[in-house]
């Protein structure tokens, strides 16, 4: 696909590894950017370990024009995400007086105890822009060409809504969906031949379980473009396709 933005999401956190807890950020994020024209080309999942959080975001913000992390920023010893960026940039991670400010007036204001703990929360990467979010205290922020949010997803939600804006905008993808009931072994040929004649077009082709809540069909093909009409000639080349099998085919709403 020709012409868009890029971007990678660095999930952090040994709980997403260990698979006690589902990541439910990057469905939401990859959504979002790519309303903005922004495709999403790498993810990866590190645990709360600096050498591989400094390494992986090394290797992302070189290769992609934005890069979006989520964990680690709370106030206990395994969050450790600021501490390794503020490495991978070379500079130190440093209190932000503004947040350690209005985070002791709203401990003070609920007779809490602002405790070292917490105070950690306070820190970013030396030069780092804050991104703040209404329901939390706690700001992510932003470093060069790097975002970091958090790891709960209604926080990580607005923080990214606060953000979106400010991102640049690239080619709109035009994205549409052709439910069918055939086999991938059925199609796959037609399929690749396709592909092949429109090489600017993203053909992914996705089966579904019974029960499935997104298609009542065994087979969602889904076609991804910048160019709309190059779009509406691949779906009707795959239906003409269907069609040409006896495969019940329709192109969604």
């Amino acid at each position: 696909m020709q012409n868009t933005l890029s971007a990678a999401v660095l999930l952090i956190g040994n709980e997403l590894l260990s698979g006690s807890i589902q990541d439910l950020n990057l469905s939401h994020i990859a959504t979002r950017l790519e309303e903005r024209g922004i495709r999403v080309r790498e993810t990866r999942i590190v645990p709360d370990i600096e050498e591989d959080i400094v390494d992986a975001i090394d290797a992302l913000r070189t290769r992609f024009q934005y890069v979006f992390t989520t964990g680690g920023i709370g106030p206990t010893h395994d969050d450790i995400t600021s501490d390794s960026i503020a490495k991978a940039f070379g500079v130190p991670n440093v209190i932000q007086q503004d947040v350690f400010d209005s985070m002791k007036a709203y401990l003070d204001s609920k007779g809490a105890e602002f405790t070292p703990a917490a105070q950690r929360m306070a820190y970013a990467p030396e030069g780092a822009e804050m991104i703040y979010a209404q329901q939390s205290m706690i700001p992510g922020y932003r470093i060069g060409n790097v975002y970091v949010m958090a790891g709960v997803p209604r926080i990580m939600q607005i923080m990214l809504g606060g953000i979106i804006e400010q991102l640049d905008t690239g080619v709109a993808i035009v994205n549409k969906k052709i439910h069918a009931n055939v086999s991938e072994g059925e199609i796959a040929a037609a399929l690749e031949i396709i592909q092949n004649q429109h090489p600017d077009i993203d053909i992914g082709s996705y089966p579904q379980d019974k029960g499935s809540t997104l298609s009542d069909y065994r087979v969602v093909f889904m076609v991804k473009g910048t160019d709309e009409q190059d779009v509406d000639a691949t779906c009707s080349e795959i239906l003409d396709a269907c069609s040409a099998g006896e495969f019940d085919a329709i192109l969604a709403d």
